[in-house]
């Protein structure tokens, strides 16, 4: 029986300022022992854009600026979107034969997928990667997303700023989104971004919010097995 699961990696954990070669080495080898265990299982994995990102989209702003003009939204979206597509790439090189199809850019597209893991970077500007990963687990009949980020959990506030914030076991769909809204801002710093929520509130997926480093805690995931993170739903 064929299972596929979508994992959307954050470019955080990909690339917190260069890329992370040790994550990398241990997430390939975890996931491609996951999938060789069953010749029907498959990963697909979106992965976000991370330091590259912010660092492209803070040099148009910080230019924009001397230059005496307003950064445009949709100018710095663009930025982000290649910047995943160049962390995409790397992680689809690193699992070479198991991936066997080009990077998908276009979630809407016709998509092949030859091998057991297919690996997709951002859209367009208006939509982050998570939202790319809920249209992949619409296509692929994905029940859940697995959103591996630099959380371990996803609070009821900003821990950062607020001491009494609390991590969350579980959360349904419509508290989740009264606390990250409806709009989407490049860079735009939650747990899931808010268009992806939407949509994925709408087709009742389950969303696995977890540490992206904790590679056995991301196996427990996969494996079905008691895990850490927070579970919306």
């Amino acid at each position: 029986m064929s299972v596929t699961k979508v994992l959307s990696v954050g470019g955080s954990i990909v690339v917190p300022e260069k890329p992370d070669t040790a994550f990398l080495s241990e997430f390939v080898k975890m996931a491609s022992d996951w999938v060789s265990k069953d010749s029907g299982r498959r990963l697909v994995l979106v992965v976000g854009g991370g330091a590259p990102a912010r660092v492209y989209q803070e040099a148009y702003r910080n230019v924009s600026e001397k230059l005496g003009s307003t950064p445009d939204n949709n100018a710095a979206d663009w930025i982000g979107v290649m910047a995943t597509r160049i962390n995409a790439q790397l992680v689809k090189a690193a699992f070479g034969s198991l991936c066997k199809n080009d990077v998908v850019y276009n979630p809407t597209e016709n998509i092949s997928f030859d091998g057991q893991i297919l690996v997709a970077s951002g859209w367009k500007p208006g939509f982050s990667s998570d939202n790319d990963a809920v249209l992949l687990a619409e296509k692929f009949n994905a029940d859940t997303v697995v959103n591996l980020s630099n959380i371990e959990k996803v609070y009821t506030d900003d821990p950062r700023k607020n001491p009494d914030a609390k991590p969350l076991d579980e959360i349904s769909w419509a508290d989740f989104r009264k606390m990250v809204g409806d709009e989407w801002v490049p860079g735009k710093n939650v747990p899931f971004d808010p268009i992806a929520s939407k949509k994925a509130s709408e087709m009742k997926l389950t969303v696995i919010c977890s540490a992206g480093k904790n590679i056995e805690n991301t196996r427990a995931i996969l494996d079905g097995k008691p895990y850490i993170g927070t579970t919306i739903r």
